[in-house]
């Protein structure tokens, strides 16, 4: 049996607000295997509260805590709430996103907006700064005690390379990947792990039938994502067992795209 020695480790994840979603899944996920969780949303998201309760129900010690993850004193926060509850924090899982499809076109069609100043500093906010402050905080800590084991899984999106109608989200979380291989460098030496993951297409409840259909002829494996597939790959990142892994951005899109 293998065991990703992960029990009692702390973990801090952002953005599980809905049990649909990956983060909710990455929750319950690292929860089987003993982890202790605390749940970062922002105001404008759905509340925690439900995921965080379904947890405990199921045995798991879990916390949330409702703040504005785009704000600077955002990320010490976090982790004094975390501290405070449970002890340092091991692993940090930055999921939280913002996607509003935008476009250069000046007169756009169905839901699209054009691509402004405002939209793109609100992608920006919640995609590529919180996550780096975060980081950086993470470190920070990490180092002040000198510990030597760490685990980050970022979370971008398959269309971080840049696509239409996409616009701000994709260049935010190509910008995410980019923090995410730097902190990889810079952090390693203390023992911290760094790594992305990049979904493919997710039924969390936004694919209607006709779309979910299209996508899934798409893939070899005949068949969109499901959370639990994301949540299976964080928990390996997060393992023992993912200890001379890092600096890497691992596609989930079961075979949509190959490198």
């Amino acid at each position: 049996m293998i065991d990703p020695r992960l029990r009692d480790r702390v973990a801090v994840i952002t953005g599980a607000t809905s049990p649909l979603d990956v983060g909710a899944a990455i929750a319950r996920a690292l929860a089987r295997q003993g982890c202790k969780l605390v749940l970062a949303e922002t105001p404008q998201g759905t509340r925690t509260d439900h995921v965080r309760e379904a947890l405990r129900a199921d045995g798991a010690e879990a916390e949330s805590l409702v703040i504005d993850l785009t704000r600077p004193e955002a990320a010490p926060a976090v982790f004094d709430h975390a501290e405070a509850a449970f002890g340092p924090v091991e692993i940090l899982v930055n999921n939280a996103a913002h996607r509003v499809p935008d476009t250069f076109q000046p007169n756009p069609v169905r839901d699209l907006v054009t691509i402004d100043a405002t939209g793109l500093d609100a992608h920006h906010a919640v995609n590529t700064r919180a996550p780096a402050l975060l980081m950086a905080e993470f470190h920070r800590r990490h180092l002040r005690r000198r510990a030597d084991w760490g685990r980050i899984i970022n979370i971008s999106a398959d269309t971080a390379p840049g696509t239409a109608e996409e616009i701000s989200h994709s260049a935010t979380k190509n910008a995410l990947e980019s923090l995410s291989r730097a902190a990889a460098a810079e952090f390693g030496p203390a023992g911290t792990t760094v790594n992305v993951i990049s979904p493919g297409p997710v039924q969390t409840g936004w694919l209607n039938e006709a779309t979910r259909a299209r996508l899934a002829e798409l893939s070899p494996l005949r068949r969109v994502g499901r959370p639990d597939d994301i949540a299976d790959l964080a928990v390996f990142l997060a393992s023992h067992q993912a200890r001379w892994i890092t600096g890497q951005t691992i596609y989930a899109g079961g075979g949509k795209r190959m490198l």
